[in-house]
């Protein structure tokens, strides 16, 4: 799938829904990128169906979940063996989000959630059974996040 040209619309939506997608209606996004709320859900439609919005996703406070272990491990894995690896890595029990870097040994960063020690140990375990090296791994106390600036049309000078 090739890249898609964004609008001025598009970016509005995008950083908006990017703010804040569970809480901002259709109405409130089209007030702010001037257009007509059906624009703003056929837009959406047109995002989703084309891949820039690959999905919407809770924010979770796994501690408060009762998981007070959250756990980044950052792996190696052969370059050609590293998209087969990450994905396996999806489905070993606790991981919750695993990214590939493009470049370097440490190609793989999987994040993990565990209810104490016991449960971290074995999850490690199961990670390295899959084939790759864990490097290191870092218990994880907060994530921050924003939206895109480049999406704020009060940026926009494209």
């Amino acid at each position: 799938m090739g890249t898609v040209t964004l609008d001025e619309v598009d970016r509005g939506i995008l950083y908006a829904l990017q703010e804040d997608a569970r809480n901002t209606t259709i109405s409130e996004i089209a007030e702010e990128v001037d257009v007509s709320p059906s624009t703003v859900r056929n837009r959406i439609e047109r995002l989703e169906a084309e891949g820039v919005i690959e999905g919407y996703y809770p924010k979770i406070n796994y501690e408060r979940a009762n998981l007070p272990l959250h756990v980044l491990f950052i792996c190696s894995a052969p370059a050609e063996q590293r998209e087969q690896l990450a994905r396996e890595a999806l489905d070993a029990r606790g991981v919750v989000d695993v990214r590939e870097t493009l470049t370097g040994t440490r190609n793989l960063f999987v994040e993990a959630v565990a209810t104490d020690t016991r449960d971290l140990a074995a999850i490690t375990n199961d990670l390295a059974g899959l084939g790759f090296r864990i490097e290191s791994s870092e218990i994880l106390t907060n994530h921050y996040t924003r939206p895109w600036t480049h999406f704020d049309l009060g940026d926009a000078e494209a």
